[in-house]
């Protein structure tokens, strides 16, 4: 498979990751301009339902990085990757200061995705099945290293407070790590049995429909916030 091909399916199952983000952060704008009680985003349903599309959004990007570079690391490209993702997580994390105060996105899942794939960098010649040991492990870290040590503000990206930490984005490396991981080994163990390129499918009009919003989710990830809000704004406005 060509570095420059890209698969569909893929795309089209971040299109659906998106309309989840998109549903959970609607749900989040109408409790907070009170059409919904106070704590609906935090109990049954859309607590999880958030923790699902978070945890997709890092499986696919561990995929990402196995097909972008698992046959020989590209720096050029990696490098330019990484610092879009690092300078978009910047910016949320300025824009939710100024608007959100002491809730802003200290450590986002933009945030998340730029460490795991720096992190990544060691596990692409790694075996998939210690790949996946090292995602279980990541997954179960916080029930076993939690920590006062770890309370300190600097290491909130850790993920192993003993003490409750309020944002309204947070997605530090532990337990977040396990689902890149996973989906980095899953992306090695499907190229050995070629499912890759069964995959592989030519162009429709309803496929490059679908695959649209997932070949551009990060602008589409930066700007859906600031429209809903603005759009909130606007309804207040016009009542």
């Amino acid at each position: 498979m060509a570095k420059t091909e890209r698969i569909a399916a893929l795309d089209i199952a971040r299109t659906l990751a998106l309309l989840g983000m998109l549903a959970f952060h609607l749900t989040f704008d109408l409790q907070m301009f009170g059409y919904l009680p106070p704590d609906t985003i935090y109990q049954g349903f859309w607590f999880w339902f958030a923790r699902l599309i978070a945890g997709s959004f890092l499986f696919l990007a561990g995929v990402s990085l196995w097909l972008a570079h698992g046959q020989g690391l590209r720096w050029p490209a990696f490098a330019r990757r990484l610092a879009i993702i690092t300078a978009a997580a910047g910016l949320v994390g300025l824009g939710t200061w100024a608007f959100m105060g002491e809730y802003y996105v200290r450590f986002g899942i933009l945030h998340s995705i730029a460490l795991c794939s720096l992190l990544g960098l060691i596990f692409l010649r790694l075996p998939a099945a210690l790949t996946l040991i090292a995602a279980a492990l990541a997954f179960i870290a916080p029930s076993y290293l939690r920590d006062p040590f770890f309370d300190h503000p600097a290491l909130v990206w850790l993920g192993l407070r003993t003490e409750p930490f309020l944002s309204v984005d947070y997605v530090p490396l532990f337990p977040w790590l396990a689902p890149f991981l996973a989906g980095l080994a899953l992306a090695k163990l499907a190229t050995q049995m070629g499912l890759w390129q069964r995959l592989q499918r030519p162009a429709t009009p309803l496929t490059r429909a679908l695959s649209w919003p997932g070949q551009h989710s990060l602008p589409i990830y930066l700007i859906h916030q600031p429209v809903l809000i603005g759009l909130f704004n606007l309804w207040i406005w016009l009542r």
